[in-house]
């Protein structure tokens, strides 16, 4: 099926998909910062560029989107109807990146840790921030 937008809409729509400070990722910056916790931010030195490295803790947080990054068994990760194989094609490259830059990361000796962004819901946010500064910092005590 072909794309039901012209060529200067999807520019547009595409245009406006952040990759960087993202609401999810500023909900987990915000709260890390008033743990107490200092990071650092998108390091390109190091594999995928985590959207926030904690060198103190020799640990790095992806938080990805559960459209961009195929969030298996979850609702807001739907197949687009219209351009299905490109769609496909393409979300499986983000995946394979993904993989690739979690194994690349602990090959070099940090810890990797992925939020997800239907894990930032209201009605879940509270447990799964708790759980990841209790992920970064517990292991140090």
């Amino acid at each position: 099926m072909p794309d039901v937008h012209d060529k200067a809409t999807r520019s547009y729509n595409m245009s406006r998909i952040r990759s960087k400070n993202t609401k999810p990722e500023m909900l987990v910056r915000k709260f890390l910062f008033s743990k107490g916790l200092r990071f650092r931010l998108h390091e390109k030195k190091l594999p995928g560029k985590p959207d926030i490295i904690l060198p103190k803790y020799k640990t790095v947080v992806f938080v990805h989107g559960c459209f961009w990054h195929e969030h298996e068994g979850c609702r807001y990760f739907v197949v687009p109807k219209t351009r299905t194989e490109w769609w496909l094609e393409k979300i499986a490259k983000n995946v394979k990146k993904d993989y690739e830059s979690i194994m690349a990361l602990c090959n070099l000796g940090w810890t990797t840790l992925v939020v997800w962004e239907c894990e930032l819901r209201p009605d879940k946010r509270a447990e799964t921030l708790t759980d990841l500064y209790n992920k970064i910092v517990c292991r140090f005590l």
